[in-house]
Parts: C-alpha cells; structure tokens; sequence
C-alpha cells in the first residue's frame, strides 16, 4: 500500500522547478522550495507569483487559492531545510555533474527514507542513484513544462529502485492530478526519445535545404494537426537544451537518428538558442518573446505562385475517396471540372457521393441550395481520357501503383493540349517516373492532397528535376484558388509530412517491440505530454498498418538509413492481415468494441 506523501522539497527553481512547487502545493502538499541563493530563490518565487496571477486573471484559480498556495511553499537558499522531507524532487540543469552533486548532498540531509527524485528528461536515473548510499530510494519524476498545465508524468524506475517507491509516486502523481507512465531507465524515455528524433530529423531537412522553415512548419501542424512545428519547437525548448538531449540519448543508443544535425552544435556556440535569448531557427520581437519577427529568411508574400500558367478548367482523373474530394473542392474553388472514371456507374457513384456530401453542408448551414447547385453545375463526368484534352490543369488521382500512373501519364503526355499542367496527387511514388512517361517532364508536378480533401489544408507542391517554374507556381496559385495552403518541396520519397512522420512511427513501434513500454503508456505519452492529436499506435491503425508499411519501406529504400528500416513487429502484423481498423484488428482489436 502507497504512504501518503505530505512533506516535499524541490531543488532548483527554474521555469521547471517552480512550476513543480506549484503542483505539489496545489495539491495540499507542504513545499520546501530550494535554489542556489537568495537572488535565485527570489526569482523562482516570481515564477510562481507570475503563474498563478495568470491562473486568477484567466479564471481557473481563485484568489483565496493562489494565497493557500504561498502558505504551503516555504522558500529557502538552504539545503539543510529539506531535513525533514519524505520526498525530494531535483529540477536543476540538465548536466550530470551538476544532480550528482545535489544528490551526493541530499543523501546526507535527509533521512534514509527519504525518496530522492529527479526531473531529468534524458540523463541516467542509474548514474544519479549510485552516487548516494540509497539507490534503491531513487526514481526519475520527468514533469512536462510547463507543469501546472501538462498532465505527462514519466515515473522512471531503475533496476534497484523498490517497488513501494514506484508505488508511492505513483500515487503522488494520481494525487497530483497527472496521468504517469512507468518505464525504465533509458535516454530520453519515451516521449523525448520518440520527439528528438522527428525533432532532429526535421532540422536536418532544413540544414540540407529540402524545404523552408515555414514550409516545414506548416506541413507539420496542418498535415498531422501538430500544435507546433519542429523548428518552433526546438526554438521553445531551447537549442542549447535540444543538443544536450540529442547528444545523451546518441551516446547511449548510437542511433544516428539521434545524432544532432550538425547545425544544432553552431546554432549552440553561435548563441542562437531560441526565444530565451530572440533567435534560433526564427527570430523574436525580445528574448522569451514568443512573437515571431521577420528576418532575411522571411519569404515575401505570395512569392510561390508568381508567374503561374492561368488555370480556368481543371480535369480530375478516379472516383475513390480522394478523387472525390479533390473535385468538390476544385468545384467550389469556381474551377469547371470535367472527371473521368472507369465506367459509367463509378461516374454516378461520384456524381452521388459528391450531392450528398453537399447536401449535409446544406444542412448543416454552411452552405445555401443556391451555392450547391452552382457547384455541381461546374462538375461533369465521363469515361473518356479523350475529353480532357481541353483541360490546363489534369489531377491524377488513382490508385498508388506505380505502373498504373506510368501508364496513364503516357496517355495524358499525348491527349493534353500544349502548357496544360499534369499533376499526380501520390504520396510516396517517385513524381518524376510520371514526368518521365508522360514524354512532357517539364509540365508535371507533384500535388499531394491530405485526406479528406474536403476539409484538410494542406497541399505539398512537389516539384521534379524537370518541373517548370511556372508550373510548380500554377500549382500553388490554384492551391491558393482553392483554400489550401500550399507548401514546396522537392522530389523525394516522403516529401516533407510522411519523411518526418514515418520514422517516428517506427521508432514507437520499435518501443514496443523491446518490450520497453505498451501501446497505451506510448499512446498517452505523446498525447498527454507532447499535445500530439493521436498516439502513434492509434494513428497507424487508422492509417493502415500496410499503407504504413509501404510507406517506410519507400523511405529506406530511398535513404537506405538503418534506422528507417521497418520494425519487423509491423511486417508481421501486415503478414497476418492485421492491418488496423479496416480490418478490426491492427494494434490493438477493435472487432470486440
């Protein structure tokens, strides 16, 4: 059975430390905050101050509870003050010198039942507990920032620590209010070792010039509903803090995933380290602004589409779910669209799924009888390829078989007019073996639309070696024509959100192919600790766990990067026709909900 613990002391008050002395006393615990000296300790006292007076303008706390708050936390720049302390929680700098000195000093100040923990997010627990004379007292507590806000506790437990520590801090954090994860002792544990590396890989795309910094941003929060991107991430975290994260957990795993791009370690010792100090990947209004200013690197308004091929008729090629929705959003972006299918009942099938997904806008309000019935007056059908050969833009959107779009691109290379601009909407195919069979390379393009067209922004201009200026700008200004927001790329597999999205991906199933944590802790701890919209697990059984297979096995063929590698749990899962919720069984079973 937990002990209740009632008497707690923090070391180190930070953004972190302070946020985690604010925890504890909301939750009725009595605090002894600690730092360095009294000029420390009267900062970390106004971290607290500025967090709550935010919490009571807001609404969320009130006044008699913020002062409840101070009369629970005692500050103080004396060590010797957490004597009487049940649990310690270290959030000093992340350098191991630094928490074994503080441990080495716990260890002889409190009494020997005094749970010593650490906040660490990437050092060894292991290493820390030897240097005290109690290592089976000692356990990781890695609190997300900012505290009084994010649920994620990971609850770190080393190869001695005693259960009824993991108990009691368990406990603490239920009391807390926090959802935990309990794991081992291994860098990075498991939301930081499956973030850096997309964090890290991210960079590298921009270091090699692969994308923009906004183009990267943007692709990832409005292709994977991220609530930032990467690069503005990082800047938060701090690229001091990133490097030293990403060094630990490559030095510990000699994944070169996890080796820090380059451009970190001179962003480090150039002093751009991101909102603290005004400048990292972007630049800021002041240091710990979060205002974004513009720099050189800005790319001027609406640059992309200059010089754009006019676009006044759109052909669409298939009748599957993105076809679908690639033509009603073409047809209320005011294009006239002319679609062709296989056969005339999938030319009906699409004239009736396209009426009803109107007609539910209509009776949801968001759209009058008057505007549906113009949009479907622009759309008509047709089994021909011949009749789009009047068309200046054609969309191919079949299925994603190599062969089948080299086919068809040989036949638009001789229907369509002269300057008509052929794009291929795949999302892992190489674009240019399209350009190449259509005879016309320098007219085709890559524009990947997300699913469900209909309501996702996103679309990722890919453009060839052979891509025409003006026709990679046609394609941005008809993704502005239709609402979308258009972000460039160059030909490569994964293009920008799949190149970034799919390693990741991998890594947690690898996670949990070594047994290190389950489906639901990795589930809840990038939910819950990294503000991700669905874990990784539940996002690939939504995708499909073959579709995702194909995907990764694209990128390591391309990139022949070990560590992009398929995790073998997923080929086997594939092998025995688990593939997530369309065929009720994926990562987890969905045939008994």
């Amino acid at each position: 059975m937990a002990r209740e613990l009632n008497e707690v002391g923090v070391v180190g008050l930070g953004t972190m430390g302070a946020g985690i002395a604010e925890v504890l006393a909301r939750a009725g615990l009595s605090v002894t905050a600690v730092d360095i000296n009294d000029e420390a300790v009267t900062r970390g006292r106004g971290h607290v101050e500025q967090s709550t007076d935010r919490a009571v303008s807001r609404g969320k706390l009130d006044p008699a509870d913020r002062d409840a708050i101070f009369e629970r936390i005692r500050f103080s720049s004396s060590m010797e003050d957490l004597s009487n302390a049940e649990l310690v929680i270290e959030a000093v700098p992340e350098r191991m010198e630094l928490k074994a000195d503080i441990f080495a000093q716990l260890d002889k100040i409190c009494p020997p039942d005094t749970i010593l923990a650490t906040n660490t997010s990437s050092l060894s627990v292991t290493e820390l507990s030897v240097v005290t004379g109690r290592p089976s007292k000692v356990i990781g507590m890695h609190f997300f920032n900012p505290a009084p806000v994010m649920k994620l506790v990971e609850v770190v437990r080393t190869v001695v620590t005693e259960q009824s520590v993991v108990d009691d801090v368990e406990a603490l954090a239920a009391r807390l209010g926090k959802v935990d994860v309990t794991i081992g002792d291994k860098a990075g544990f498991i939301a930081n070792a499956l973030l850096f590396g997309y964090l890290n890989h991210a960079v590298s795309m921009y270091e090699n010039h692969y994308a923009s910094r906004e183009d990267i941003e943007a692709a990832m929060r409005l292709g994977c509903g991220l609530p930032m991107g990467p690069l503005a991430l990082m800047d938060l975290i701090g690229i001091d803090t990133a490097y030293e994260i990403l060094d630990t957990m490559y030095k510990q795993s000699r994944n070169r995933l996890h080796a820090p791009s380059p451009i970190i370690k001179q962003m480090v010792t150039a002093g751009l380290l991101g909102r603290k100090n005004g400048r990292g990947f972007y630049s800021y209004s002041e240091p710990g602004s979060a205002e974004v200013v513009t720099d050189v690197a800005t790319p001027s308004a609406g640059g992309a589409a200059e010089g754009a091929r006019p676009v006044q008729t759109v052909g669409v090629i298939g009748s599957g779910t993105m076809a679908t929705g690639i033509i009603e959003v073409v047809a209320k972006g005011g294009y006239d669209v002319r679609f062709v299918a296989r056969a005339p009942e999938k030319v009906e099938a699409v004239r009736k799924a396209l009426t009803k997904s109107l007609d539910k806008q209509v009776v949801r309000g968001r759209l009058d009888e008057a505007g549906r019935d113009e949009i479907l007056a622009r759309v008509s059908g047709t089994t021909s390829l011949d009749e789009l050969a009047d068309r200046d833009l054609i969309i191919e959107a079949v299925v994603e078989s190599l062969s089948v779009k080299e086919a068809l691109f040989a036949n638009l290379g001789e229907i369509a007019k002269p300057g008509a601009v052929l794009a291929t909407t795949t999302s892992s195919l190489p674009v240019i073996e399209c350009a190449r069979a259509s005879g016309r390379p320098e007219d085709v393009v890559g524009m990947h639309f997300f699913n469900p067209a209909q309501v996702m922004k996103l679309v990722e201009v890919v453009s060839t070696i052979s891509t025409a200026p003006d026709v990679a700008a046609t394609a941005h200004a008809v993704s502005d024509q239709l609402g979308k927001h258009a972000v460039s790329c160059t030909d490569r597999a994964g293009f920008i959100v799949n190149a970034l999205l799919f390693p990741y991906l991998n890594d947690a199933v690898k996670m949990l192919e070594a047994h290190y944590a389950t489906a639901d802790d990795i589930d809840a701890a990038m939910k819950v600790g990294c503000g991700y919209p669905m874990g990784p697990f539940e996002l690939l059984d939504v995708v499909g766990l073959d579709v995702s297979l194909a995907i990764e096995k694209e990128l390591y063929t391309e990139f022949r990067e070990p560590g992009f590698a398929p995790a073998p749990l997923l080929e086997h899962l594939v092998t025995a026709g688990y593939l997530g919720r369309k065929t009720g069984r994926g990562f987890r079973d969905y045939a008994s909900r």
